[in-house]
């Protein structure tokens, strides 16, 4: 098979710092990281030609603010993956001789709110009409109705559920850059406090300040950079709904499903020879069976088996619960496998 021609992720890298940053807006988190990445990458500003990013402050004035003036630009937003949808649309773009280097940046003052937009949705959207009413807002409510339709088709257990927090705690205390690092129990994780049912409080993502950016380039600039090319093989993408409530299998995504089908098709691929998982994780339910990572049916038992793996760190998504950063975490897990020190950072 042939990748020509090719195109590697060159820098990457996160703010400073991450937590509670009342000091720093939304558009300071988008500098920082993106400061940080093209460094990370040896080159410079100058070498920048293309723009991605979603959302409040955009694009376009993230690239003003960078002193950037870039010839290809995308601001799609759909939710969290709008990152891995920058990377692939920036290896189109850079394939099809649109530009040369990209720059994917995100900010996110979640927890400060800090130049963020307000939290609010539209009335007149499919949500506002048919949801909201009846105090349905956000994924720890919106997703209430999948983890139940899994937990009665599967027979999860609320222990195995709450095992999943366990495993996420423990790969925690790993990174110094987590939020919270003591360990926990089953038994802390089903007496915190109820979220919406079956979801407790230490079930639930936390909401944070921070930021992280990507560069991506040619393959053939691999010799101008400072760190190890990290080689984009293949990717994919899909949509399925604007709710939770209207997909076709509460039990599993039909998007996640598709795009999966695309980008091992592109990468000319298996599952078997995945070496690294990451899957974005806003609760303890969220499972990647749609590309069947996970064989369906058998509970949650698996969870208990596989989470503390060593050697293989297949639940690398369990490292810190930050704000939208997956892309830029998965970056230095390939460096370090191709350095030979994998683990969790």
């Amino acid at each position: 098979m042939s990748h020509e021609p090719g195109v590697i992720i060159a820098g990457a890298a996160e703010t400073d710092r991450v937590g509670k940053l009342p000091g720093y807006s939304t558009l300071a988190l988008h500098v920082e990281a993106a400061v940080n990445a093209v460094r990370d990458a040896g080159l410079a500003m100058r070498d920048i030609d293309g723009i991605a990013t979603v959302s409040s402050p955009g694009p376009v004035q993230v690239a003003h603010a960078l002193g950037i003036v870039p010839r290809w630009i995308d601001g799609t937003g759909v939710g969290g993956t709008s990152f891995l949808l920058h990377v692939r649309h920036a290896a189109a773009a850079i394939r099809a001789g649109y530009a040369g280097t990209v720059l994917v940046t995100h900010g996110e003052s979640g927890r400060s709110r800090v130049g963020a937009s307000p939290r609010r949705g539209s009335p007149s959207s499919p949500a506002g009409q048919f949801e909201a009413p009846y105090g349905t807002f956000g994924p720890t409510t919106t997703f209430t109705i999948t983890a139940l339709r899994y937990m009665k088709d599967f027979g999860l257990t609320h222990e195995q559920l709450a095992y999943v927090a366990v495993a996420q705690r423990r790969w925690a205390a790993k990174n110094p850059r987590a939020a919270y690092r003591d360990p926990i129990t089953v038994d802390d994780v089903l007496a915190s406090r109820l979220i919406a049912y079956p979801f407790h409080l230490l079930e639930c993502c936390l909401v944070t300040d921070g930021g992280g950016a990507l560069v991506i380039t040619s393959a053939d600039r691999a010799g101008d950079i400072a760190r190890p090319a990290v080689h984009v093989l293949g990717t994919g993408e899909s949509a399925e709904a604007p709710m939770i409530s209207q997909l076709a299998d509460f039990t599993e995504s039909r998007a996640f499903r598709l795009a999966g089908q695309a980008a091992f098709a592109e990468a000319g691929i298996g599952v078997g020879d995945v070496g690294h998982l990451r899957r974005v994780r806003a609760r303890a339910d969220l499972r990647p069976g749609g590309a069947r990572f996970r064989r369906q049916g058998r509970g949650g038992s698996v969870h208990r088996r596989r989470q503390h793996r060593t050697g293989r760190p297949a639940a690398a998504q369990h490292q810190r619960r930050g704000p939208f950063l997956h892309p830029y975490g998965d970056v230095r897990h390939v460096r370090d496998y191709r350095s030979g020190t994998p683990g969790p950072r």
